[in-house]
Formats: C-alpha cells, sequence, structure tokens
C-alpha cells in the first residue's frame, strides 16, 4: 500500500535528495510547503528557478557570481591567492572579515579512493593565473583531512619551484571537520597562524 499520494511522494523523494535531509526531514519540508499560501510556494519556486538562472562560476577564480568576473576578483589585491575545494568555503571564510586577497575553488580535492585526479579539479586554472605573475602567496585552505592533506601536498610541489609563498591554514581546525562548520574564533585564528608548506 502506497503511504503518500503520489504528488507529496514525490516532493518528500525530491527534497530526501538534498545534503543532510533524511526522510523525517524531508517529508517536514513537504509538509511545510503543503501548509504555505499559494504566493508563498511560488516565491518559494521562484527562488529556486532564479538561482538556477542566475548564478554561474566566476571565470577567473571559480567562485559563485551573477557576472563572468566576480567582484572579489575585480577589486581585491591579486597577489595573495587562497585556494579552496568549494564555494561554501569562500562564504566562510569571508564571514571572518580578516582576508583581502582573491580565492582560487578547485571545485574538489584529489581523492584517488573517490577516482579524483589533479586534471579532475582546477588546478590547470591555478597555474595559468600564477604563470600570469604578480602573486606572492597562495594559502592553502583545503579541508584538514587526508584528501585536503594530499591535495595541499600536492599544490605546494607544484607551486614552491615558481619562487611563490604556499602557506597551510593552522591546525587549529579539527582534523576531518570542513571549514563551513567551523566556528569563527577558530577559523580566524587558524586563518591568521597559517603556515608555509
Amino acid at each position: 500500500m502506497q503511504v503518500y499520494i503520489e504528488p507529496i511522494g514525490r516532493l518528500i523523494n525530491e527534497f530526501s535528495k538534498l545534503p543532510g535531509v533524511g526522510k523525517k526531514s524531508a517529508q517536514r519540508y513537504a509538509y511545510k510547503i503543503i501548509g504555505m499560501s499559494d504566493s508563498e510556494a511560488q516565491e518559494f519556486a521562484a527562488a529556486i528557478l532564479n538561482v538556477k538562472k542566475k548564478v554561474k562560476y566566476c571565470k577567473v577564480c571559480g567562485n559563485f557570481t551573477e557576472n563572468d568576473v566576480c567582484d572579489i576578483c575585480k577589486e581585491r589585491d591579486k597577489r595573495t591567492i587562497c585556494v579552496v575545494k568549494e564555494p561554501k568555503d569562500v562564504i566562510a571564510l569571508e564571514k571572518l572579515h580578516e582576508y583581502k586577497g582573491v580565492y582560487h575553488v578547485l571545485h574538489g580535492v584529489i581523492s584517488p579512493m573517490e577516482g579524483i585526479g589533479p586534471d579532475d579539479i582546477r588546478i590547470r586554472e591555478l597555474l595559468a593565473r600564477l604563470n600570469e605573475g604578480g602573486v606572492e602567496e597562495v594559502i592553502v585552505a583545503t579541508n584538514p583531512d587526508v584528501e585536503g592533506d594530499a591535495t595541499a601536498m600536492y599544490l605546494a610541489r607544484l607551486i614552491k619551484p615558481l619562487g611563490i609563498k604556499v602557506t597551510r591554514l593552522s591546525r587549529g581546525i579539527p582534523i576531518g571537520s570542513e571549514l563551513e562548520y567551523t566556528d569563527d574564533v577558530t577559523l580566524s585564528r587558524a586563518f591568521i597562524e597559517r603556515k608555509e608548506v
């Protein structure tokens, strides 16, 4: 016997595809949508369609933007590049108001177990930026886990011969954690106390 009528079951199924959303949470979200007025539901749907239509990746750094080049790349000091795994990591670091340079988003990390190698992430684009000149430091701010460390070491081996300083965030961040979930004080301290790789 079917537990939910088809439209509710379909909505629950779609919500459960989101990361960190289990069946119970998906069910709560579906019931919340059902309880919305038509105008609220239309606004919710419009927000989803709007973000899909307008948000793209910056041609320079790979961060989210509405334009070809993001405001950070246009306006900030390009002598320092902070390398992160995902666009959400840029947001975590920006909340600190400590960093005045630009970013480079890899869109992943080296992970042989998952079949992800250096050619599968945006390392080539980073090297192209470095070869343009003017960069004095690359801060590797990948997560402090096996894949993040492997990526940091790989990048350090590529970048150091170019005469560019390579640093890594300090170890105030617990191993195996993710930047977006690290509290602001710990993340700020790790950023300020970064070490050369």
